[in-house]
């Protein structure tokens, strides 16, 4: 679903690069309609579209798709000449093993390691040349070799495992939209595991569909939510968008052939509950449509299925830390 949200940590370590640099932040993004002091809510959230024009927006400013992470700028551009370079090979394992040397060319750049071990597949990277204190360009970079691989495919490669080299971050709970596997911290190096099997898959891409893929990407790669194949998103997709007619928690498992019993030890596993899990999907559309001005604060209540709309306020307040109408006046101004 497009409309799940992206947490303000990653708009202000998006950030972190171009403020090292002494760029003017604060202009860029009244620019892109995101008021600064929406960042200075830890709760606040963006929609997905507001982070993929802020992410163009860094590569046009810094002229630096690392967006000022790394020892040496890597020019805009880069990434669409590697596309270019790999578009016409026979299977994944050669498309990546390309990409990977032609990144290898250029000197300070993150090295990015592809090896097999059997039927399993890890794919690394060596972040110890940047400059990179909340780790963004790390997961960024692990982010778009996996979506850019399952786009090449034209399937989505579903991973076993994410190890991270660092200790787990406060904001960890916002991984499942990244990485939506089984996650390891404080592991020897940072890397993806998936199945084998991927890497003998032909290329489905050719030069046509990679001049659109390029038009939005990589951008529209690190800003596409993926919650993959984990319960939640899963949920998520039973419940869709019309709150009024939401199954409750013994109609879905049902739907997912379990029982309430199981269906509720398996979303704690997870960290999260029902009625949480409903309750960020709530979250994720009100955002989405406070951005649009196509319903009123009263209709956009009602259709999230609160009897009033001062329950949708103080709701919406709990989960930003802001009020329904003071998030629409911070995307308006």
């Amino acid at each position: 679903m497009r409309e799940r949200t992206i947490a303000s940590h990653f708009i202000r370590a998006a950030l972190r690069g171009a403020e090292r640099q002494g760029r003017d932040c604060s202009a860029l993004l009244r620019e892109l309609g995101i008021q600064p002091a929406l960042l200075d809510e830890p709760r606040a959230r963006l929609a997905p579209e507001q982070f993929s024009r802020l992410i163009q927006a860094l590569w046009l400013l810094l002229d630096d798709e690392y967006m000022g992470f790394g020892q040496r700028p890597s020019k805009r551009g880069t990434f669409a000449m590697m596309c270019h370079a790999i578009i016409h090979c026979r299977t994944l394992e050669k498309a990546l093993v390309r990409g990977m040397l032609f990144y290898g060319l250029f000197p300070d750049a993150p090295s990015v390691q592809l090896q097999r071990d059997g039927d399993r597949v890890c794919l690394s990277i060596d972040s110890s040349l940047l400059w990179d204190p909340d780790h963004f360009l790390t997961e960024s970079l692990l982010v778009i070799w996996h979506r850019l691989g399952s786009w090449l495919i034209g399937q989505r490669i579903r991973l076993e495992q994410a190890s991270f080299a660092y200790a787990e971050p406060p904001h960890s709970g916002e991984y499942d939209l990244l990485f939506p596997c089984p996650r390891r911290f404080d592991a020897e190096r940072t890397s993806l595991q998936f199945h084998a099997r991927y890497l003998d898959m032909p290329l489905l891409q050719d030069e046509r569909t990679l001049k659109q893929f390029l038009q939005h990407s990589p951008a529209d790669l690190l800003a596409r939510p993926d919650g993959g194949d984990s319960l939640t998103s899963r949920i998520r997709r039973l419940l869709g968008r019309d709150c009024a007619s939401w199954p409750d928690l013994e109609q879905v498992a049902q739907q997912l052939h379990v029982s309430p019993q199981t269906l509720r030890r398996h979303l704690r596993e997870e960290g999260s509950s029902f009625q949480e899990l409903k309750d960020h999907l709530r979250r994720d559309l009100a955002i989405y449509h406070l951005g649009r001005d196509e319903l009123s604060i009263q209709a956009l209540a009602e259709q999230l299925g609160f009897s009033e709309p001062s329950a949708f306020h103080r709701a919406f307040k709990k989960w930003t830390g802001l009020t329904p109408g003071a998030y629409r006046a911070h995307q308006d101004s």
